[in-house]
C-alpha cells in the first residue's frame, strides 16, 4: 500500500473565470470560430451573473439559448466537448435524433434531464469524496491494521488483563511498526481474511411518479432488487492491497451524505445546468401529413416544453428547467433555422454562424492546439521508439491536400484531417518498432508521393472516407 489513493483534482470551474478567460481556454484547443466562443463564453458568464443578482430579479432573467450553424468538423462539438472539460456545471451532450415523440421507437425528451441529473449526482459525489477522503484512508488504514493484528499467531496480552498496561504497551508498539510497513509498502503482498457483501449496501426503495418513463422504472426496480438481494457478509481472503481498495470504498460511502449530495446536485442542475443539443437540424421540418415529417416536429413540440421551462420528474425528486442553459448545433445543409417550429426557433435567440476551414486553418490545426494530430501521433509511434519528424513544407502540403479533398467530395472539415493522417502513415504505422531507421522523416515530397494519386481520384470515397 505505498501508492494512496490520489482521486483527480477538481479543475477551475467556469464560474471563475471571465468571458476572455473561457475563450483563451477554448483557443488552446479550437481553432478560429471566435464568433461562437465568444457567444457561448457571454452567455455562461450571464449564468454567474444571474445568481449574484436578488431572488426576485434572478427568477426573471432566461437563459440566452444559442444554435450554433456549420458544416461538419468545424469546431461545434469540439467547443462543447471543451466546455464539459473545464465546467463546474452539470453537462451534456446528446444528439437530438436520439429522440421521438410518442409512438415511435426513441428516448423520451425528458431523459436528457434525467441523464443530466445522474451526471450532477456524480459530480457532486466526487467533490464529497475529494472532502473526506484524507479521514476515509485515516479510517482504512486502521482497519487494515486490525485485520493484520488479528491474523497474527499471537497478540501480547490478548483475552488477558493487562499487567501494568506492559502488554498494551507492546500491542501498539507492534501497531506502530506494522502502520510504518504499510504505508512503505512492504505488506501490499500480505494475505488478510475480509468480511465482504456480495452486493454493494443500497437503501431498499420503490419510487414511483406520475407520468414515469421506463427508463425511470427501470432504475427504480435495479435500485430495489440491489436491496433485496443483497447476500450476508462472507469470509474472503485477499491481499491487503486489495482489502485497502475495498475498505476505502465503504469507508467513503459511510461518510459521505448521499441526501444532502443529491440536494446540491439538484440546486446545480437547476441553476447552472448545460445541454448541448447537437444535429438540431436533423429534427427540423414542418408536418407533411405523412412521413418522417411527422416524427420530426414530433420532436420539436416535445423539446419545446423543456428548453422553454418545465417540472421534470426524476428518480431524485422533480427537476425545473427554467434555468438550463441549452447550446444547439447543426450543420443546416439541406434545413435552416427558419424550418424549425416558431416557438422552439423563439427559444434560441443567439445564433453563430461558424466559418469554414481553409488552408492556413488546417495548417494551424495540424500544429498549434495542445492535442494538434501531428503530436498525437508523435506520442503514439514514439511509444514503439520511432521519432517522427515534420518539415513545415509537409505541413503545408497537408493541409493543402486535406482542402482540395474537402472541395473535390464532401466537406467535413477538420475530420479530413483524421483520413489523410492514416493514409499518409499507414505503412509507418504498420511496420513500428520492426521499422529501420527509427527516425522518420515527413517532407512534401513523401507526403505528395503517398496522397497525390489518391486526392485526383474521382472515386474519393474509395481511399479516403
Amino acid at each position: 500500500m505505498a501508492k494512496t489513493s490520489q482521486r483527480k483534482k477538481q479543475p477551475r470551474g467556469l464560474d471563475e473565470m471571465s468571458p476572455r478567460e473561457i475563450v483563451a481556454e477554448l483557443d488552446r484547443y479550437v481553432v478560429g470560430q471566435q464568433a461562437a466562443k465568444k457567444a457561448v463564453a457571454i452567455a455562461l458568464r450571464n449564468r454567474v451573473r444571474r445568481r449574484q443578482l436578488d431572488e426576485e430579479m434572478a427568477e426573471e432573467i432566461a437563459p440566452k439559448n444559442i444554435i450554433m450553424m456549420g458544416p461538419t468538423g468545424v469546431g461545434k462539438t469540439e467547443i462543447a466537448r471543451r466546455l464539459a472539460r473545464m465546467a463546474n456545471s452539470p453537462f451534456l451532450k446528446i444528439e437530438a435524433t436520439k429522440f421521438t415523440e410518442i409512438g415511435y421507437v426513441g428516448r423520451d425528451v425528458e431523459s436528457m434531464v434525467r441523464d443530466l441529473v445522474e451526471i450532477a449526482v456524480d459530480m457532486v459525489r466526487e467533490e464529497k469524496l475529494l472532502e473526506v477522503e484524507e479521514k476515509a484512508e485515516l479510517n482504512m488504514e486502521e482497519r487494515i491494521l486490525d485485520l493484520l493484528l488479528a491474523a497474527l499467531p499471537h497478540i501480547p496480552g490478548e483475552g488477558a488483563a493487562t499487567d501494568g498496561g506492559k502488554d498494551l504497551a507492546r500491542v501498539e508498539a507492534l501497531r506502530e511498526k506494522l502502520r510504518k510497513q504499510l504505508r512503505d509498502g512492504k505488506l501490499d503482498k500480505r494475505i488478510v481474511e475480509l468480511d465482504v457483501h456480495e452486493h454493494p449496501a443500497s437503501p431498499v426503495s420503490m419510487q414511483f411518479f406520475e407520468g414515469a418513463s421506463i427508463e425511470e422504472l427501470q432504475y427504480s426496480m435495479r435500485d430495489f432488487f440491489a436491496g433485496m438481494m443483497e447476500g450476508k457478509a462472507k469470509k474472503r481472503r485477499m491481499a491487503v492491497e486489495d482489502a485497502a481498495d475495498y475498505i476505502m470504498q465503504e469507508e467513503e460511502q459511510k461518510l459521505v451524505d448521499m441526501e444532502q449530495v443529491t440536494r446540491i446536485a439538484m440546486d446545480r442542475v437547476e441553476e447552472s445546468g448545460i445541454i448541448f443539443l447537437d444535429e438540431i437540424d436533423k429534427i427540423a421540418g414542418r408536418e407533411a401529413g405523412h412521413g418522417p415529417d411527422v416524427s420530426r416536429e414530433g420532436v420539436q413540440r416535445d423539446i419545446l416544453p423543456i428548453v422553454e421551462g418545465t417540472t421534470v420528474g426524476t428518480r431524485y425528486g422533480m427537476v425545473r428547467t427554467d434555468h438550463i442553459l441549452f447550446i444547439a448545433a447543426g450543420a443546416f445543409h439541406i434545413a435552416k433555422p427558419t424550418d424549425l417550429i416558431p416557438e422552439l426557433q423563439g427559444r434560441f435567440p443567439i445564433r453563430v454562424e461558424m466559418t469554414d476551414l481553409g488552408e492556413n486553418d488546417f495548417v494551424r490545426i495540424l500544429k498549434e492546439p495542445k492535442n494538434a494530430l501531428i503530436k498525437q501521433y508523435v506520442a503514439l509511434l514514439g511509444t514503439e521508439g520511432l521519432k517522427l519528424k515534420f518539415d513545415d513544407d509537409a505541413v503545408r502540403e497537408i493541409a493543402r491536400l486535406a482542402c482540395r479533398v474537402n472541395e473535390s467530395g464532401e466537406n467535413i472539415g477538420a475530420r479530413r484531417l483524421h483520413t489523410i493522417f492514416e493514409a499518409l502513415l499507414d505503412d509507418v504505422s504498420f511496420e513500428g518498432r520492426q521499422r529501420k531507421p527509427k527516425t522518420v522523416r515527413i517532407t512534401a515530397d513523401y507526403v505528395r508521393k503517398k496522397l497525390e494519386g489518391v486526392a485526383q481520384s474521382k472515386d474519393l470515397s474509395r481511399f479516403i472516407l
